[in-house]
């Protein structure tokens, strides 16, 4: 069951409890979490939204995909699996 979000075209001032008030409207947000710059702190624009289940998450793309929030077009859709990353060999001390 698939039911993580992948959400794109932030606006970079969009807060967690942003990006939670909207997607509840769709069902119950189990989690929200916006990319964050690990120098700055500041937001990447994009961020992950879970929903309780793989409808509301449905519901969600369906609801959200190419609307505008915060002056910008969202994009959302189902998260990937991040794949694991090996060690490439590079700077080795």
């Amino acid at each position: 069951m698939q039911n993580k979000l992948f959400v794109r075209n932030l606006s970079f001032s969009c807060s967690d409890s942003d990006l939670r008030e909207l997607f509840t409207q769709f069902g119950e947000v189990t989690s929200v979490t916006i990319a964050t710059d690990r120098d700055t702190g500041r937001a990447r624009g994009f961020g992950f939204v879970e929903m309780a289940t793989q409808q509301q998450a449905e519901a969600a793309i369906r609801g959200l995909e190419g609307t505008e929030f915060g002056g910008r077009t969202l994009h959302v859709a189902m998260s990937e699996p991040r794949e694991k990353r090996t060690n490439r060999g590079g700077n080795r001390w």
